[in-house]
């Protein structure tokens, strides 16, 4: 099954679920109990915390929920803040928070904790996934880096990306 965070980034062949870690846990929750998918594959952009350039295209099948504030010890959580259901073996890692990074400094601690993408459902879809034993995985393309520019590079950049992530998908 493929899903995708919706409003204004969507998929022909893809379902939405919403933007953000609540809308898409919601959403796909209520996906896997109606539908009972064997496989999940998110499909969406990415910011790049320093590593990755404007379009290029990632897999991933590790999450993580880190939220800023780690970084400068203001914050601590008792979750499991990384979660991977091993599709594919990488060590590419993409955070997710409800929040776009603009602070290009802390893509720096980002990259020295393996992270390295930007992506505000991908922790979401990884937990449900490994709630319900589903095998899942995403697949990202870089629109923006996470800087201050991050939503004005986002807007330029995301319909040129989102064709190349359609054509990507649909040729393999």
């Amino acid at each position: 099954m493929f899903v995708c965070a919706g409003k204004s980034e969507q998929f022909d062949f893809a379902i939405p679920i919403g933007i953000g870690l609540i809308d898409a846990s919601i959403a796909l929750t209520k996906l896997c109990i109606e539908q009972k998918p064997n496989h999940i594959h998110f499909v969406g952009s990415a910011g790049s915390y320093g590593r990755y350039q404007i379009f290029d295209i990632i897999a991933s099948s590790k999450a993580s929920n880190i939220e800023n504030s780690f970084f400068n010890a203001q914050a601590y959580s008792p979750i499991e803040n990384i979660v991977s259901c091993e599709t594919i073996k990488n060590e590419i890692m993409v955070n997710s928070s409800n929040y776009i990074t603009t602070d290009d400094s802390l893509g720096e601690a980002y990259q020295e904790e393996n992270i390295f993408l930007e992506n505000m459902e991908f922790y979401a879809i990884m937990k449900v996934a490994q709630a319900f034993d589903i095998p899942a995985m995403g697949t990202f393309i870089v629109t923006n880096y996470c800087n201050a520019s991050a939503h004005k590079d986002f807007l330029k950049n995301h319909q040129e990306a989102i064709r190349r992530l359609t054509k990507q998908i649909k040729e393999k």
